[in-house]
């Protein structure tokens, strides 16, 4: 996605909510390269539920080459012909690709000025564009600041009614070792981010 260079003051903890849908974004949109798997593993998780995720993922990363994260990758979403997994909202939502939830999608990037990034072929309903454009909106990467409750309007309209499927089906994938552990860091974060903005008053 196109993103603006300004830049803004943003909460630490809103910051780190940022960081990670930005983080999974990288992890999903291509296989891991050894300079990403070597920065996976240097990190850290805490005794949450989400940080006890997150160091599963770190070990596993340390474990794991570039070889076998890309036929990882292959194997999950891109196969002979297509992976075992479509990670786009409109076929989890309705069997389908390119459909209704695409179109709406589009829609409110345009009202919110998020353009498609030039050379991105993937359809933007894609997982891992979907978790790049959250962090940017959190981050005003797209000229602005996105209000919690915007944030929250996207999230609950784009992202919550299929994401935790998407992620829990990753993470239970017999294809899978490193790619299970990022959705079940996924599967996580959904939760916790569906339950935080169910909380929210519109």
């Amino acid at each position: 996605m196109s993103a603006a260079l300004k830049e803004y003051v943003i909460d630490p903890e809103d910051r780190a909510r940022a960081d990670l849908y930005e983080f999974l974004g990288v992890l999903l949109v291509k296989p891991a390269s050894s300079l990403l798997l070597g920065q996976v593993a240097s990190l850290d998780g805490d005794e949450t539920a989400l940080g006890e995720k997150l160091t599963v993922l770190s070990k596993l990363a340390a474990v794991t080459t570039e070889q076998s994260a890309e036929r990882e990758f292959n194997a999950l979403f891109i196969g002979l012909g297509r992976g075992e997994f479509l990670p786009y909202a409109s076929h989890y939502l309705t069997g389908f690709l390119n459909e209704k939830p695409l179109a709406q999608l589009r829609g409110d990037m345009a009202e919110l000025g998020i353009q498609r990034a030039e050379g991105r072929k993937e359809p933007e309903d894609n997982i891992a564009t979907l978790m790049e454009i959250m962090g940017g909106m959190i981050l005003g990467r797209f000229g602005r600041v996105v209000s919690v409750a915007e944030q929250k309007r996207f999230f609950m309209t784009h992202i919550e009614p299929w994401a935790v499927h998407f992620f829990t089906d990753l993470e239970a994938s017999d294809s899978s070792v490193f790619y299970a552990a990022v959705g079940a860091l996924g599967r996580q974060f959904m939760e916790v981010e569906s339950e935080a903005f169910s909380m929210l008053s519109n």
